[in-house]
């Protein structure tokens, strides 16, 4: 596993943030104890029984800390925001340690995140620097494809296939399921005009006439 710069505390609750397949799952995990209980809720049955009772979140994790578990991580907070208020009780409540890691925190902003102010302490996790690269580092790749994780250690097919897919997640769950604009379409255009015209000079009729959208739209 690479070695990371970010640095979690040894002891607080934490919420780490920070862009999808940056790796914090995997920073996490490679920190458990092994007295500890998980929640991922990228698992789709996970995400039913805690949107649909927040409550049941409490009532298992004091089942947790009471068979010894001293540490909990819940991974992607940001699909059900509900729990941060049950997190935040808890934290109150009993000597156990939180691990929450969220690729969006647009979501947890608006869903209350604001609750654990104090509570944890919040770091952010970035794609590869280039100490963290070391020797794979390759200016000319980074450059082209970025730096995360899977990005550097795979090949170049790999990077254009994860990236690709790494679009589409971002488009479907980010952009249409929040229904941040209103067709799908004319924005993923933008996207891969906005992509070519990066380190340019803006040009905001440029880009609204290649991406086929008013100039407003664009600006």
């Amino acid at each position: 596993m690479l070695k990371r710069v970010c640095r979690l505390p040894p002891r607080r609750s934490t919420l780490l943030l920070g862009p999808r397949q940056t790796g914090k799952s995997t920073l996490v995990r490679s920190l458990l104890p092994r007295r500890s209980w998980s929640v991922d809720l990228l698992q789709h049955d996970a995400f039913l029984r805690y949107s649909k009772e927040p409550e049941r979140f409490r009532r298992e994790v004091g089942a947790q800390v009471r068979a010894g578990t001293r540490v909990v991580f819940v991974d992607e907070i940001q699909r059900v925001p509900a729990l941060l208020e049950e997190i935040h009780g808890l934290i109150e409540a009993h000597r156990v340690r939180f691990l929450l890691t969220g690729s969006s925190a647009r979501k947890l902003r608006r869903g209350a995140a604001n609750l654990l102010a104090g509570r944890a302490a919040t770091r952010r996790l970035h794609p590869l620097t280039l100490a963290e690269q070391g020797g794979r580092f390759d200016l000319e790749r980074t450059l082209r494809y970025g730096s995360l994780p899977a990005v550097v250690t795979g090949s170049e097919r790999d990077a254009r296939e994860l990236l690709a897919s790494y679009a589409e997640t971002y488009l479907r769950e980010e952009v249409q399921a929040e229904a941040l604009v209103r067709q799908i379409g004319p924005f993923h255009r933008f996207l891969e005009v906005a992509a070519r015209m990066n380190a340019q000079t803006t040009n905001v009729t440029g880009i609204a006439r290649d991406a086929g959208i008013a100039r407003q739209t664009a600006q």
